[in-house]
Formats: C-alpha cells, sequence, structure tokens
C-alpha cells in the first residue's frame, strides 16, 4: 500500500524552501510534485542574524523567526498540495528538516538547533508534523548528522548491483558530505565546505548571492598558499564520524586565513575557495571509499559546472547528477526528510551509527499531531429545562 508524505527542507545555503511530495511504496520513493520557496532579503538576513557564532540574540528575535519560518514552511506545504491537487487529508506526515541556526555536535554538551515551529506547520497545514531530527541521535552519542546517508542507501542501493559496484553520493549543499555504499558497509560524513564559503566570498565581494557555473572562480587563479593554509585546518585531518556546519567554516575563519596570506586578489581567492571545496571531497572518497566505481553529485554544487570539472578531473571514475539515476539534484533532501518521516511515523530508526557515531539505531524526531477537520465531529449536549 503506498504512502504520502512531504518533505520540507530549508539548508546552510539559506536560498529558500525545497518542498517534496513522494510516493512510498516500501523504501522505494516516487516524486510527485515539488516545490521550492526563495527567500525574501529580510527573511534571509533575519536567519543570518541569529546564526552568527558568538553573537548574543534577544530571545523575542529568535521566538520571532521560529514562527516566520514555521509560517513559511506551511506556505511552501500548502503551495505543493495545491500543484498537486491533492488533499491534506491524504497526506501521512511531514518531514521537516527545519533551518539549522547552530550545530555543535563536538562541544561538551553537544547539540544542534533547527528553527521553524513544526506546531504552526501542523496547525496551518493540519498535518502530522514530524521535526527535530538531529538531537535524538546526538543524545545516543551521534553527530546529529549526517542523516541522508539512510535515505541514499534505499534509494539509489536499488541501482546498482552492490555486490559488483561500490558507488559514492556526494551531497554539496553549504556544507558536502558523502555516503559510500558497498556490499558490506556504508560510509557517510561531512567532508567540510561545499558552498558555504565562495557564496560567502562572493556576496562580501560582488554583492551577488553565488558564484553562477563557477565562472568567477575559474577566471581566476588558485593560491596554492592559500589552499594548502585552509587544507591545514585540523577538521580535515579529523576521522569520521565526524559532521560541521557555517559556524565552523564561517566568514570569519576565512578571513583570519587569507589575512596570513600576503598577497591574493579576491578573485584567485575565489578560485581557492572552490579548489578547496573540490579538493576536500575528493581527498575523502580517496582516502575512506578507494574501491568507489562511480560517484554521484546531488545539491546546488551540481550546478557549478567548474567545481564539477574540478572534481572529475581529480577522480578516476565516472561522475554523474543523481538526475541520471531518476532524481533531481535539487531534490535529493528535500526527499530524503519525507522518508525520514516516514520511518518516525513507522517506529523505525533513521540513523546509521556507522555514519554518526550514535551507540545505536534510534527513531529520530519529535511527532506534532495534525488536525483531521473532515474527521473530527464535535458532540454537544444540550441541557432539558423542566
Amino acid at each position: 500500500m503506498s504512502e504520502l508524505f512531504i518533505g520540507l527542507m530549508s539548508g546552510t545555503s539559506l536560498d529558500g524552501i525545497d518542498a517534496a511530495l513522494v510516493e512510498f511504496n516500501g523504501d522505494q520513493g516516487k516524486l510527485l510534485a515539488f516545490e521550492y520557496q526563495p527567500f525574501s532579503n529580510d527573511i534571509k538576513k533575519a536567519i543570518q542574524s541569529i546564526s552568527i557564532p558568538g553573537t548574543p540574540i534577544l530571545l523575542k528575535k529568535y521566538g520571532a523567526i521560529d514562527i516566520q519560518l514555521g509560517r513559511l514552511f506551511s506556505q511552501a506545504c500548502n503551495n505543493l498540495l495545491k500543484l498537486a491537487n491533492i488533499s491534506s487529508s491524504d497526506i501521512t506526515a511531514i518531514g521537516s528538516h527545519g533551518q539549522t541556526i547552530y550545530h555543535a555536535p563536538s562541544m561538551p554538551e553537544a547539540f544542534s538547533l533547527q528553527i521553524g515551529d513544526p506546531n504552526v506547520i501542523a496547525e496551518e497545514t493540519g498535518i502530522t508534523t514530524v521535526a527535530d531530527f538531529r538531537r535524538r541521535d546526538i543524545a545516543a552519542g551521534g553527530q546529529g548528522a549526517p542523516l541522508v546517508p539512510a535515505f541514499h542507501q534505499a534509494i539509489f542501493g536499488q541501482s546498482f548491483d552492490l555486490s559488483k559496484e561500490n558507488i559514492t553520493i556526494a551531497n554539496i549543499g553549504g556544507i558536502a558530505n558523502i555516503t559510500h555504499l558497498s556490499a558490506s558497509k556504508i560510509i557517510g560524513f561531512d567532508t567540510g565546505p561545499g558552498n558555504a564559503l565562495m557564496d560567502f566570498w562572493i556576496q562580501n565581494n560582488l554583492d551577488s548571492p553565488y558564484d553562477k557555473n563557477g565562472s568567477w572562480a575559474k577566471a581566476g587563479e588558485k593560491s596554492q598558499e592559500l589552499l594548502d593554509s585552509l587544507k591545514q585546518d585540523p577538521y580535515f585531518k579529523l576521522p569520521p564520524p565526524k559532521s560541521t556546519g557555517k559556524e565552523y567554516f564561517s566568514l570569519s575563519w576565512l578571513n583570519k586565513k587569507i589575512s596570513r596570506i600576503s598577497d591574493c586578489s579576491a578573485i584567485d581567492i575565489q578560485a581557492s575557495l572552490c579548489h578547496l571545496t573540490a579538493d576536500t571531497i575528493t581527498e575523502a572518497i580517496k582516502c575512506y571509499a578507494p574501491l568507489t566505481d562511480h560517484t554521484l553529485i546531488c545539491g546546488g554544487g551540481m550546478h557549478n559546472s567548474y567545481l564539477i570539472e574540478l572534481i572529475r578531473k581529480a577522480l578516476k571514475v565516472p561522475v554523474s547528477s543523481t538526475a541520471n539515476f531518476g532524481i533531481n539534484p535539487d531534490h535529493v533532501e528535500a526527499m530524503a526528510f519525507a522518508w525520514l518521516a516516514r520511518q518516525s511515523m513507522n517506529n523505525l530508526a533513521g540513523n546509521v551509527p556507522e555514519v554518526t557515531g550514535a551507540r545505536s539505531p534510534v527513531i529520530l524526531g519529535g511527532i506534532y499531531p495534525g488536525r483531521r477537520r473532515s474527521r473530527v465531529t464535535l458532540k454537544t449536549k444540550t441541557r432539558s429545562h423542566k
């Protein structure tokens, strides 16, 4: 019997909300409709203002943005249902990742914080909502990330004969992560910055949200001195399980590194950052997944043609978009959170302990029941008066 779920994703690139309507028959998911809702500049700035490491924030400001994002997620869901011409009563649940504002898995009191109030989503859509996926894994001793490898295994593991061919999926968002699938094991971890540092740099220098096709980076020349300095960061030498975020690989982190370099133009810094992302992804694959036969790319980084060119040059195996295997690279993460919601609603674990470092598989997320107006009948008793 098939079930319908919605997955909501807003990533570290802060570009907007991805909403995916997915039909599941067992583990196999089929995308029925997709809605992208970009963030306004005001919302983007508001999120950034409460995501800067070491910056105090007012609780009333935090609370207001939490509610605003909940409403935007609700709006994306309702627009998706309208697009697909499907009633909310047909949806089993929504899986909402929320917007990460701080990910700190290595602190003594580890935590990962996402906002976009699921109470608002459940109320304004009428659909049961599963949210706050990361903290249960952290409570079980894990990193809380990456969570997409379980979905990669369920979906892409069916497209290949893993007894004959090992595959690696590189998900390049603001932060990049890889999933390696073979017949005997699964490996996954965050490799480091994906698009985040390139986006930071071009926003600050050209007032552009991102480097389209990697054109600015391609026009520059990498600084080997800067690239070597960037790659000396201890994170890249840490063994998995490991995860990271923009609070670590931040503009402040980048500026400190740049300040130690004597002479490097803005365009050459962009080229160096593109090489950093390509190098750290490919070196992670060579080190931890050397038997990879085929690499699949998903996430916004797939649209950076210069970045993909660098990755292809470094790897001696085929490199393809996930679109070649049935899923648009922009849709993968939202579909993953629809799948994770399905896991939670069926009392099934959503984490992979080998990936996150958790002590055991755990059911992820909190469940916020929806409103089924069409199925609720209110009965009132009238008192007779004698």
